[in-house]
């Protein structure tokens, strides 16, 4: 029975009985409606863009490069299944057996199945790494899945033979005979030039270099595994069947057809769409809880300067429920003209969005654009959704009061606000308190990080909804001091139009407090990661090196070196850690090292808060204190984790410590972490050592190893290089969406009171100092906004730093907050002070 109301409710808003007059309406008030067209329709196109985002993750690829002609190619799983959750991606490359290449053969519809291993190399030129794309290894064989056909000279004959793609021949000036110098980790070694292959397809992602099988299988390391198996399909065979039939025959392989295939080439592609889509999903979430609040903020500034209109239709017989009726209708038609409106810039958006990202290296070459029709009819939804949802808000007030009241609200105000309104904001206040200050005492973990986070968002709701109290509350005490007319009146207007000073306004405090929870929480995070590297790093030397890593061997030649005394080996990777929650499980991506528990004392310093290192053999693992209490972890309990090619241990918890961000959330033995990486190579090595001893001297047959300081050591990357880049450039539209918000509200209020300012002027006010007070009112926006902005952020960030480092001093930047500053006053005051200036124009007689 309520549904069936509700529908008929609905249906008689959208009736053109409802429709018609205010469509009138809208014709009539064109520039009333300009604000709320606005905000919808910027709305509309920022959720366009975060949908088209989001359906690309999901959809695109790119094209294959190297496995250009195979039909189908078969390799392993690159992600963990989590049941009703998204499948997060494994960091390292899950191999096969080497004998699935024929049992991929026997399968029907197969022509040829060539087994394929790519090996990370660095080629020097000059003793310097070449610059350009990755160089990666394979077998001659595996040349046919391009293919590669030879230009000149002849495939490799010998171990010492090597044959280069075309572009890489270009790129080193080598031909047929040349002898070139290829490092497989820190170790060079020199091989002749045998031929040059042209590829049926450019190569923008990756050069290639081709062994012998032998040869390759050395590089790779072993001859059991291969990384991939390439399909060449028997004429007339469909891919999709064939990969069909694959997967039924193999079930514990993965497969790939159509741009699908460049994800078995490089891991990063996966990566990145993983991380495409988790960004767009929660940017788009984001986003659309910031447009229902602006988009209901600006009807309930366009309503109160209405009250006039409606205070009329009030008085000559209109009923709450016409009331309310048209107003519903006249959201309805601005949501939809302003959400088809933002669609088109929406689809622009995401196109120059996809371009940055490219551009940044965040987003692969040929990782293309997806566009349908559903991102757009979702935002259409969200954003009438919104303006509906919003009108109504706005227009109960101005329904429900009794004609007489309604003539006299026109005039003044009404001081008290609303018995709902208020008391959710009474509510929201302390709780978004309490999830800032008791919640990083209460909860272990991660969870007291993310609680303390919310709290910015409820404090910022509870601002909108008590705002003409703070604001009003704000203009009092400044109006304790002594000051001039324009100041005094400026102060009276703030105190008597708190309502619209508040609508207007929240934009503004919603910007600040974004912008200093997103900037301040990033530089909390970083100060801490760099204060732990700092401090944790107590070696001699840093060993780093320009390729993809350094080889194991390495450190054992450098142990011989007269005056070293430690060299510790660094191995790092991801790994995932899961936990039951409930019926199903909850899991957490962590930056993962490897260490050798006897180099350890005299190298690193991960202030170890219970437990001991030195027994880290086996299967153990020690956790930092956020991921152990996230996982519910305790010395001598096993977690579950999967290292970074899938592979699933149970280690035991032999030691909790503090310095996370800086090292990894989750430290294994060295051997562990190494034996189940792609590259099986060291990230870096931590050297102690006499003065007698001479690193440079005994790295000179190593080109690309570096000695460097280690107070230049950073924190481990916990990503692919693009991803904070995607982040940022997402939270600039975020705050360009509210920078916009702003102008739109404030010039919507003051273009608004061109007939107060004619009023003022008839009574004897100078235009000056009608300007003057609109300075006085602009400034009061800005320190109320500030004030309050700053006011909201700051209990979310004390307790982010509390959970973080146990200080309640986040780390602020003083010229970061001040250019906060600078950009809300140079945003809200052209938005004050210019329509101002247009309103004062007209002759004060002629206010219209």
């Amino acid at each position: 029975m309520v549904n069936r109301t509700h529908a008929a409710t609905k249906a008689r808003t959208l009736s053109r009985q409802n429709l018609s007059p205010a469509w009138s309406t809208i014709r009539g008030r064109k520039s009333g409606f300009a604000a709320v067209l606005i905000a919808v329709a910027v709305g509309s196109a920022v959720i366009t863009a975060c949908g088209v985002l989001l359906e690309t993750g999901i959809s695109s690829g790119v094209p294959a490069e190297r496995y250009h002609r195979a039909a189908v190619v078969v390799g392993g799983h690159q992600a963990m299944p989590v049941q009703g959750d998204t499948d997060p991606r494994l960091a390292e490359r899950v191999r096969l057996p080497a004998a699935t290449v024929a049992k991929v053969a026997a399968i029907k519809g197969v022509q040829t199945a060539v087994g394929d291993v790519s090996v990370r190399m660095t080629l020097l030129k000059d003793d310097s790494v070449l610059d350009g794309p990755p160089v990666y290894g394979h077998a001659w064989s595996a040349s046919v899945l391009t293919p590669f056909t030879l230009r000149s000279g002849t495939p490799p004959q010998t171990a010492g033979d090597v044959v280069l793609d075309s572009d890489l021949a270009q790129r080193t000036g080598a031909g047929p005979g040349d002898t070139i110098t290829l490092a497989t980790g820190s170790k060079p070694d020199t091989y002749r030039v045998s031929g040059v292959a042209e590829p049926a397809t450019s190569l923008r992602r990756q050069s290639a270099v081709f062994f012998t099988a032998h040869q390759a299988a050395q590089l790779h390391g072993t001859s059991a595994t291969i990384d991939a198996v390439g399909v060449l399909a028997a004429k007339g065979t469909d891919p999709d069947d064939l990969a069909d039939r694959i997967d039924k025959a193999m079930p514990g392989v993965a497969t790939y057809t159509g741009e699908d295939r460049g994800d078995a080439e490089t891991l990063d592609i996966g990566q990145m769409r993983s991380f495409l889509i988790e960004v767009a999903s929660a940017f788009g979430a984001t986003m659309i809880l910031l447009v229902i609040i602006v988009v209901a903020g600006t009807l309930a500034l366009s309503v109160q300067q209405r009250r006039r209109e409606l205070a009329l239709l009030r008085a000559i017989g209109a009923t709450p429920r016409q009331v309310l009726r048209m107003i519903g209708g006249e959201a309805i038609l601005v949501g939809g003209i302003g959400a088809a409106l933002g669609a088109v810039p929406g689809i622009g958006l995401a196109l120059l969005l996809h371009t940055v990202f490219t551009a940044a290296g965040a987003l692969p070459y040929g990782f293309s654009l997806v566009i349908t029709p559903l991102p757009v009819l979702f935002a259409l939804l969200i954003c009438v959704l919104a303006a509906r949802t919003g009108g109504r808000l706005a227009a109960r007030r101005a329904a429900n009061v009794s004609a007489v009241e309604a003539l006299g609200d026109v005039a003044v105000e009404p001081r008290k606000l609303g018995r709902l309104r208020l008391s959710l904001g009474l509510l929201l206040l302390p709780a978004g308190l309490a999830a800032a200050i008791v919640l990083p005492i209460a909860l272990p973990g991660e969870s007291a990080i993310e609680g303390a986070a919310g709290s910015a968002l409820l404090l910022v709701i509870a601002t909108g909804l008590l705002g003409p109290r703070l604001f009003g509350g704000i203009a009092t005490l400044l109006g304790r001091r002594p000051g001039g007319v324009t100041r005094f009146l400026a102060l009276a207007n703030s105190r008597a139009r708190a309502r619209r000073l508040s609508s207007a306004t929240t934009p503004l405090i919603m910007g600040v407090t974004m912008a200093s929870a997103q900037l301040f929480s990033a530089t909390t995070l970083a100060a801490t990661a760099h204060d732990q590297v700092a401090t944790g790093v107590i070696a001699d030397h840093l060993l780093t090196s320009g390729s993809a890593g350094i080889s194991p061997d390495l450190a054992h030649a450098l142990r011989s070196v007269p005056g070293v005394r430690t060299v510790a080996p660094v191995a790092r990777t991801s790994t995932i850690l899961t936990w039951p929650d409930g019926d199903g499980i909850q899991y957490r991506i962590s930056t993962t090292q490897g260490l050798d528990p006897a180099t350890v004392p005299g190298t690193m310093n991960l202030d170890v808060l219970r437990g001991d290192l030195s027994g880290l053999t086996g299967s153990t693992v020690a956790l930092s204190r956020l991921v152990a209490g996230t996982v519910g972890a305790d010395m001598g309990d096993r977690v579950d984790v999967r290292l970074g090619d899938g592979t699933a241990v149970k280690p035991k918890v032999i030691a909790i410590y503090e310095n996370g961000f800086g090292f990894g959330d989750v430290t294994l033995p060295h051997d562990l972490v190494l034996a189940h990486t792609t590259d099986h190579l060291d990230q870096w090595l931590l050297v102690n050592s006499g003065p007698q001893a001479d690193l440079n001297a005994a790295l000179r047959p190593y080109p690309t190893m570096n000695v460097r300081d280690p107070a230049t050591l950073t924190a481990a990357p916990t990503g692919n290089a693009g991803d904070s880049g995607i982040s940022l450039v997402l939270n600039a539209v975020l705050l360009g969406y509210l920078a916009i918000a702003v102008v739109n509200t404030l010039v919507m209020a003051t273009i608004s009171r061109r007939r107060e300012f004619a009023l003022l002027r008839l009574i004897g006010t100078r235009t000056g100092q009608v300007r003057s007070m609109m300075r006085q009112e602009a400034a009061l926006i800005v320190v109320c906004a500030v004030i309050v902005g700053t006011l909201a952020a700051l209990p979310s960030l004390i307790g982010m730093s509390y959970a973080i480092r146990h200080s309640v001093f986040p780390a602020i930047p003083p010229l970061t907050y001040l250019g906060i500053v600078i950009a809300a006053a140079a945003i809200a005051w052209p938005a004050v002070m210019l329509p101002t200036r247009l309103a004062l124009r007209p002759p004060a007689v002629q206010p219209e």
